[in-house]
């Protein structure tokens, strides 16, 4: 991990470490001047004694469970005016004859609260600062991160997602999306044109043209400072030729294709005639089976006729 340079807005910060000898108490060193803190233990202790040793040991003490604390480089500022606020309280304090054994624990446990809210749970400007040292870093999660390839076939449909691998806030995230055209696989930003229509953390292009290789980037943004940094290179080829095509086109016809007669076996269903020709149809059964039919026939004709002729000669 790479350090930068010491940061030069906590000036003669470093000046009294020998002095207090601390960084066991490094954020009260940071965000605090040799002179405020000296000044505090003479309104508690005196100008010189024993009482302005204990005090100055006090003041280590209260503040050792603040050594290694991290936060987000922008928060330094906040950091400091709240450190600069517990200055003065302490002054007061001290002037108004309180304890320094009770006022710089009670002063330390305000501290703690205060920078817990500040480190927050998510990469805020991929740069952190450090109270152990007061030095800044570089971040654990790189703001620009690694290029990504995707190869699409021209005519086909190319899908990038906008996601990293820690916690996001649930509010004020935004995305904005970028992309440096003519197959040029980058990261230099001064290359990229915005694309005004994309906003969300999914970009999909379909269908995908040769002019649409290139580098598209996301950036993902809280409170519109850039967070993260993602980079797609798409890589369009080309189609296959025309005579392949058609061929595919024909293959899967004939997978997909049925015949509209096929062969089925259908039941037989042979006429009365059929039947009677048969040898083994007139069976003693079946003779007894047509001569009840033609009984039934005969009789049925007889009543047919007996009631025309009834209605006829009743009309008349």
């Amino acid at each position: 991990m790479a350090l930068l340079a010491q940061d030069s807005a906590v000036p003669c910060a470093l000046v009294a470490l020998t002095v207090f000898r601390a960084p066991a108490w490094a954020c009260l060193i940071c965000f605090t001047s040799y002179k405020e803190r000296t000044r505090i233990c003479h309104i508690f202790a005196g100008i010189q004694g024993p009482e302005l040793e204990k005090c100055q040991e006090a003041f280590s003490s209260a503040f050792a469970d603040l050594a290694d604390i991290e936060i987000n480089y922008d928060e330094r500022s906040h950091l400091h005016d709240a450190f600069t606020q517990m200055t003065h309280s302490l002054q007061e304090i001290a002037a108004a004859q309180g304890s320094f054994n009770i006022a710089f624990p009670d002063a330390a446990e305000k501290m703690r609260k205060v920078i817990m809210k500040l480190k927050g749970g998510f990469q805020d400007v991929a740069r952190r600062f450090l109270c152990y040292g007061c030095y800044s870093k570089a971040c654990n999660f790189p703001l620009d991160c690694p290029v990504q390839d995707l190869t699409v076939t021209r005519g086909q449909q190319a899908k990038f997602s906008c996601t990293v691998n820690f916690q996001l806030p649930k509010e004020e995230i935004t995305y904005s999306w970028k992309f440096a055209g003519g197959g040029l696989r980058t990261q230099d930003q001064s290359y990229f044109r915005d694309i005004p229509r994309a906003q969300g953390y999914l970009a999909r292009i379909r269908p995908v043209q040769p002019t649409h290789s290139g580098t598209f980037s996301c950036s993902v943004l809280h409170d519109q400072r850039p967070v993260a940094r993602l980079y797609f290179f798409l890589n369009v080829t080309s189609a296959p030729p025309r005579g392949e095509i058609e061929l595919q086109v024909s293959f899967r016809n004939v997978l997909r294709w049925a015949p509209k007669e096929t062969e089925t076996l259908e039941p037989w269903r042979p006429s009365l005639g059929e039947l009677l020709a048969r040898p083994e149809a007139l069976t003693p059964g079946n003779q007894c089976l047509l001569a009840a039919l033609a009984a039934v026939a005969s009789a049925s004709t007889t009543l047919m006729v007996w009631v025309f002729f009834r209605w006829y000669f009743k009309g008349n």
